[in-house]
């Protein structure tokens, strides 16, 4: 470790920790410190017309806030963005820094407001969670840190959005300026032209760093990825660690050093390329930790991740979206970050919204959140259990989206799919069953998308692919996911009974018979339905799968 990581660390383990001592101290006074919260909130939008609207002040309570103001979602604060965005309209008392992408297309994608009172709420959050990894996991004071929150598709990696490529953002200017000093590269890594080179330059500096103590991505698809591509691509990184320079793709990486290195260099020209623990733990013996989620849909790739690198020890990530976070990891559960926005939550068996010092161990329930982005009783389509409480304030378990699938990161909702589903029938005059995702949609055993059809026409399956997958890549994320090579390209299985194949598998998963309905999208767990395995080239033309 060098002297700059060294000093980095002790700084910034210093920061945080009295960042931390707030959230530990206020941790049996909940009530007390979210009406504080409220109260800062409603003084931020006394003066806007939304607070107009709904007969808002800075003393309004939160009994009556809850009473007046209706849960929402994006719809219904898409025109103040809109409007905030082109000409400043404010939706709260506090000057926007950026807007960042979320779910939907193109055409219709969501931004959020990041303001300063916003960043200043996740900061809030990021300071206890930093402050506990340091105390959980001592070891990862020793060695540099790769961090990976967001990434851009090539097509937006442009100079108008340049600034959302800088996950460092999240964070304070002061720990913006700590935290670089223990990161494994620098901030513009993220700046590259397009993702694959984006991509290779991560690779080139991860694998110079022999002394890499922390990776940490959210999806852990796209920690496997990484390693994957550090496999095909390893010749071509062991030329530049050994050169020092980035070769043919020197005109679109030259704006950053290439590390030399000839040790790492060797021993990627020694590896056969097969993903396994004992080359990873010779590769980063110092890897103290692997932060990523591991709940749901992701539980099955954080396994395969955690075999890959056993050096180090894995933590789950908590819900942290675009609108806001929710929970962090703290002490070993995943914690309310009740100091960070102001939290209620709707009770998904009875329908009411209540408090966030109201909620029940066991209850299923879905966060509403009011932040400093201005959107208000923002309902989050996220399905939570309480599992138990620290103090006053509760942890919860994910458990899953409520709308829409969501295998990497892609967040396709119902919407979506009927929208592809519909688009193909008409076009191509077939019958459309379902939009189905699955862990392993191919032989190569990489997630996606497989559309059902019944009734072929003799049309090319080629050309349906084609269109389905075009649809598919509007929708921002599925088309991130794509890029980052985490999804394989959606796929068409015919069969002229595939109805009844549908109705069959959601009986083999536990399906109650008069409860089954044929869903637009759906998502099956476990093996590959041997009538859904890849369709010989020879096939290529729709016809009856059997």
């Amino acid at each position: 470790m060098t002297i700059k990581h060294r000093l980095g660390h002790g700084a910034l383990r210093r920061v945080v920790s009295w960042g931390e001592r707030s959230f530990r101290k206020n941790l049996n006074s909940l009530e007390a410190v979210q009406r504080s919260k409220h109260q800062a909130l409603m003084s931020a939008v006394a003066t806007t017309p939304f607070a107009k609207q709904y007969g808002l002040n800075a003393n309004t309570s939160w009994e009556d806030f809850s009473a007046r103001v209706p849960v929402t979602g994006y719809s219904d604060w898409a025109s103040d963005v809109d409007k905030l965005r082109r000409t400043g309209s404010a939706m709260i008392d506090s000057p926007v820094a950026r807007f960042q992408p979320t779910s939907g297309s193109t055409s219709a994608i969501k931004w959020i407001p990041y303001t300063k009172q916003f960043l200043a709420e996740l900061d809030g959050a990021i300071a206890p969670w930093l402050a506990d990894l340091y105390r959980q996991f001592p070891r990862i004071a020793r060695g540099s840190h790769y961090w990976s929150l967001s990434w851009l598709p090539t097509d937006m990696r442009d100079d108008g959005h340049a600034e959302l490529n800088d996950d460092m953002q999240l964070l304070s200017a002061g720990k913006r300026i700590l935290a670089a000093s223990t990161q494994a590269m620098p901030e513009n890594v993220a700046m590259a032209p397009t993702s694959e080179g984006a991509a290779f330059a991560s690779l080139v500096m991860l694998a110079a760093d022999r002394h890499l103590a922390v990776m940490s991505v959210w999806s852990p698809t796209f920690a496997l990825t990484m390693l994957e591509q550090l496999s095909q691509w390893r010749e071509s990184v062991a030329d530049c660690l050994d050169r020092g320079d980035w070769g043919n793709r020197q005109n679109e990486l030259g704006f950053l050093s290439c590390p030399r290195n000839l040790i790492q260099a060797r021993l990627l020209r020694d590896w056969s390329g097969e993903l396994s623990a004992d080359f990873f733990s010779k590769f980063w013996p110092d890897l103290a930790l692997v932060s990523a989620w591991d709940t749901a849909s992701a539980s099955r790739w954080a396994g395969l991740l955690q075999e890959y690198l056993p050096q180090a020890s894995f933590q789950g990530k908590g819900l942290w979206a675009t609108e806001g976070v929710v929970t962090i990891p703290y002490a070993g559960q995943h914690v309310l970050a009740y100091q960070s926005h102001v939290y209620e939550f709707e009770d998904l068996d009875s329908g009411v919204v209540v408090p966030c010092w109201s909620l029940q161990k066991d209850q299923r329930v879905a966060p509403v959140i009011s932040t400093g982005s201005g959107f208000m009783r923002y309902r989050m389509g996220d399905e939570l259990r309480v599992s138990g409480f620290i103090g006053q304030v509760p942890t919860l378990t994910f458990l899953g989206r409520e709308d829409g699938v969501d295998l990497v990161g892609e967040k396709l909702s119902t919407m979506t799919a009927l929208n592809v589903l519909d688009v193909l029938a008409d076009r191509f005059n077939v019958k459309t069953v379902s939009l189905v995702a699955l862990e392993q949609s191919n032989s190569a055993g990489r997630p996606g998308y497989i559309v059902l059809l019944e009734e072929p026409q003799g049309s090319s399956v080629d050309e349906i692919e084609a269109t389905a997958e075009s649809i598919l890549l509007e929708h921002f994320h599925y088309r991130l996911a794509r890029s980052l090579n985490q999804l394989a390209s959606v796929r068409v299985v015919c069969s002229e009974d595939m109805r009844d194949f549908y109705l069959q598998q959601c009986r083999l998963r536990g399906m109650i018979e008069g409860n089954i309905k044929i869903e637009p999208l759906r998502r099956w767990d476990g093996p590959v339905p041997p009538r859904l395995a890849d369709v010989p080239e020879s096939s290529r033309l729709i016809r009856a799968v059997v």
